[in-house]
C-alpha cells in the first residue's frame, strides 16, 4: 500500500465530505469564483474555524488554489498590483482553515515585454507578501510569454525567487499534463526542477487530452489521455509529494483516478 498522500480538487462547499466521498487524503479548494477579484469566501457552515475542526477530525490535508486571473508577473499595473492583493488575501483564508499552501500559476508578461521584467515582478511579490502558509508555483503548459513553462524559464525565475525575503516559504507544484504540454520529458522533469528548485512540494497528477508540446492545458482522467502511465507514476514517486488530482468529472469519476493512481503506486 502506498503512503503517499493523494487528494482530489473538490468543490468548496464541503470539502471533508468531497475528499471522503473520492476516497481521497487531501481536498484542494478555491475560496471563490477563480475568474473574479473578489475577496476569498469559506463557504462551509460555520466558516474558516469550522473547516478547519472538521478536515483536521476527518484526517484530510487541505490545499487551496488560487483564482486562475492572478498574474503577479504582467507589467499592467491594473493587473499585477490586484493580484498580488488577491494573492494576500487568499494566503490568509488559507492560513486560517489550515491549509498546506496555496497554488499560484506562474503568469506571464506581454509580447512587448522583457521577460525580466515579469521576473523582477516576481521577485517584489515574494519580497513583499506575508507568506502565511507557502505560496507554491505551478508549472505553465503553454504560451511563449509564459515565466514558468520551460526549465530555462524555471532557472530565471527561481533566481528572482531565491533573492527575494520570503524565498524560504516559496515552493513549487509540479503539473504532470503542463509539463506534457510544454514538451518536458516526464521521465526527468522532478530531477530538473529539484536540481533548479531544491524541492517539489506539491503534484497535480493529470493525463492529458493533447499531444506532447501541444501547449493545451485540457486534462484526461488517467490512463485515458495521451501520456504514458508510467510516466505519471514516475512522476509522483520521485516528487515524494502530496498529490492532487484535477481530472474531469465528478466524485464517481475523481475516486476512480485516485484508486487508479493508488493501485498503480502499489505495483512493485
Amino acid at each position: 500500500m502506498t503512503s503517499v498522500v493523494i487528494g482530489s480538487h473538490v468543490p468548496p462547499d464541503d470539502p471533508v465530505g468531497e475528499a471522503e466521498a473520492r476516497g481521497a487524503d487531501l481536498a484542494q479548494i478555491m475560496l471563490g469564483d477563480p475568474q473574479r477579484w473578489g475577496n476569498p469566501t469559506v463557504p462551509y457552515p460555520g466558516g474558516a474555524v469550522a473547516l478547519k475542526e472538521a478536515a483536521a477530525e476527518a484526517g484530510i490535508g487541505l490545499v487551496v488554489h488560487s483564482a486562475y486571473l492572478i498574474n503577479l508577473a504582467s507589467t499592467n499595473n491594473r493587473l499585477r498590483i490586484p493580484s498580488r492583493q488577491l494573492v494576500q488575501k487568499t494566503l490568509d483564508a488559507a492560513a486560517a482553515i489550515g491549509a498546506i499552501g496555496v497554488v499560484v500559476h506562474g503568469g506571464h508578461v506581454g509580447s512587448e515585454d522583457e521577460l525580466d521584467a515579469g521576473y523582477d515582478n516576481w521577485f517584489k511579490a515574494c519580497d513583499r507578501l506575508d507568506l502565511s502558509v507557502p505560496l507554491l508555483v505551478e508549472n505553465t503548459a503553454g504560451g511563449s510569454f509564459a515565466l514558468a513553462r520551460t526549465l530555462d524559464g524555471w532557472r530565471r525565475l527561481w533566481t528572482a525567487i531565491s533573492a527575494a525575503a520570503g524565498a524560504a516559504r516559496v515552493g513549487v507544484c509540479l503539473d504532470t499534463c503542463h509539463a506534457h504540454a510544454a514538451g518536458l520529458d516526464l521521465q526527468t522533469v522532478v530531477a530538473d526542477l529539484e536540481a533548479i528548485t531544491g524541492r517539489i512540494d506539491l503534484v497535480h497528477a493529470n493525463d492529458s487530452r493533447d499531444a506532447a508540446g501541444s501547449g493545451a492545458d485540457r486534462h484526461a482522467s488517467l490512463g485515458r489521455g495521451q501520456i504514458d502511465p508510467g510516466a505519471i507514476v514516475a512522476v509522483v514517486r520521485q516528487a515524494g509529494a502530496p498529490v492532487v488530482v484535477e481530472t474531469p468529472g465528478g466524485a464517481v469519476e475523481q475516486a476512480g483516478d485516485v484508486e487508479w493512481l493508488r493501485a498503480h503506486l502499489g505495483d512493485a
